[in-house]
């Protein structure tokens, strides 16, 4: 039965056509999150409230996964 679950597991991932090449779904989401993430710090940056955050790796890098999942969920939710 575990065999039969994992064969089926690669067909779920969503592939998309640019210019002819195929990309999966998670590196576009995973590209669009770390824009995203990068303009916020230049925001945060610009209204003075960065020096005020945590451990800035910690931070930047939990934006950019919480932005990364919502994308993967606004776009390829089924």
């Amino acid at each position: 039965m575990l065999v039969v679950a994992l064969a089926a597991v690669p067909g779920c991932d969503p592939v998309f056509d640019v210019e002819g090449a195929f990309f999966p779904a998670w590196m576009l989401c995973m590209v669009i999150g770390i824009t995203l993430t990068a303009v916020a710090r230049l925001l945060l940056a610009r209204i003075g409230l960065e020096p005020y955050l945590g451990p800035l790796p910690l931070v930047y890098t939990c934006l950019a996964v919480l932005l990364t999942m919502t994308t993967w969920l606004f776009f390829f939710r089924t």
